[in-house]
């Protein structure tokens, strides 16, 4: 259950924040919601950014084109080895220390995401021997 709170916004920004809910089709409550889930987010996680994608917003890192589910999902793929992950993802051993700290936070919201790009891989391979053997027939 959510909890009330009411707060007085400067002026302007309740028109702003009106119309970057238009832009994104949200309502300016959920909008706003958002930005104040995120910005604390961010607070705690300065290495994390957010991004709107195919899959929705996720967590990612700053200044690199990797989500944090990815990170964490090749850390899981070297054994749990931080800096041969960083190694195989040519990032800094920190930005991994990052995603990792993220992940410690929001373990359930990450571990969604990993089995969601999972399930994604096994549709698309799935296809794509249905059209081998199509071809083969």
């Amino acid at each position: 259950m959510s909890e009330h709170f009411t707060l007085r916004l400067r002026p302007g920004v309740s028109e702003r924040l009106a119309l970057q809910a238009q832009r994104a089709g949200l309502a300016p409550r959920t909008l706003a919601q958002r930005y104040v889930d995120e910005s604390l987010r961010r607070e705690d996680h300065p290495l994390i950014r957010f991004a709107d994608g195919p899959s929705g917003r996720r967590a990612a890192l700053v200044g690199k084109g990797l989500d944090v589910w990815e990170v964490i999902a090749t850390v899981r793929d070297n054994d749990n080895d931080s800096d041969q992950a960083a190694a195989y993802l040519e990032i800094a051993p920190g930005l991994v220390q990052a995603a990792i700290a993220y992940y410690g936070d929001y373990r359930d919201e990450i571990d969604a995401e990993i089995a969601l790009n999972q399930a994604e891989w096994e549709r698309g391979y799935a296809a794509w021997e249905a059209g081998k053997r199509a071809l083969a027939s």
